[in-house]
C-alpha cells in the first residue's frame, strides 16, 4: 500500500540519493500538446531540503521540460528501485528553471560536482508539494554498470560558439512551439 509523506524525510532522501536514474514528467496546458517524460542520470540531482530538490538539465535535442515549466510549472520526478527491495517514489511539485547567468544559478550550481560549466543548459529547482511511494513490484531488476561518458565527450569536442549554436538550433522552442531557453547565444 502506498504512503504519502510530509516531505523528503531521511529514508526518502537516502533512497533518492541511491538511485542512478530518475524520470521527469511535464505537460503543456494545451490538451493538443505533447506530454513529456525524460530519463535523467549522471549524478545530477541534489536534495536541498525536505521540500526542495534540484537537478542539472544537461544539453539535449529537445527542450520540453523547460518549456512546460515556464508555461505552468507542473512537474513530477519518479524514482524506481532497480535493485534491492521494490519501491517507486514520486515527487510532485512546481519547477523553476535557472539558466547560466540567472540570479540564483551560482548558488545552485555549487551543489553539483560536475557538469555545470559547459553542458548543463539549466538547473531545474522543484518545490515539492507531495511525496508518495508505491510498491514497485512491476519494476524489473537491473544492474548499474556505470554512467555513459558520451555527453561529456561530445561537449568537450565543441567550442563555446558551437554549443551556443546547438542551443539556438535545438533549445529555443519546444515541440509544441513554446519558448525554451532564453539565453541561447
Amino acid at each position: 500500500m502506498g504512503k504519502v509523506f510530509e516531505g523528503i524525510d531521511h529514508r526518502n532522501r537516502k533512497f533518492i540519493e541511491a538511485q542512478h536514474l530518475f524520470f521527469v514528467a511535464t505537460a503543456p496546458l494545451s490538451t493538443d500538446g505533447f506530454v513529456n517524460l525524460s530519463p535523467k542520470g549522471l549524478e545530477g540531482l541534489a536534495v536541498l531540503d525536505e521540500h526542495t530538490v534540484a537537478y542539472l538539465d544537461f544539453m539535449g535535442s529537445g527542450i520540453e521540460t523547460v518549456a512546460h515549466l515556464r508555461e505552468n510549472g507542473r512537474i513530477v520526478l519518479v524514482f524506481c528501485a532497480f535493485d534491492g527491495p521494490p519501491r517507486i517514489l514520486r515527487l510532485h511539485g512546481k519547477g523553476e528553471v535557472f539558466e547560466p547567468g540567472d540570479d540564483g544559478w551560482g548558488d545552485l550550481a555549487g551543489r553539483f560536482e560536475k557538469g555545470c560549466d559547459r553542458i548543463a543548459r539549466s538547473i531545474v529547482k522543484v518545490r515539492v508539494e507531495r511525496v508518495s511511494d508505491s510498491c514497485g513490484y512491476g519494476v524489473p531488476l537491473y544492474d548499474h554498470r556505470g554512467d555513459r561518458k558520451q555527453l561529456f565527450e561530445w561537449g568537450d569536442r565543441k567550442d563555446d560558439a558551437k554549443l551556443a549554436g546547438y542551443r539556438r538550433d535545438y533549445n529555443a522552442r519546444s515541440l509544441d512551439g513554446l519558448p525554451g531557453l532564453r539565453r541561447i547565444d
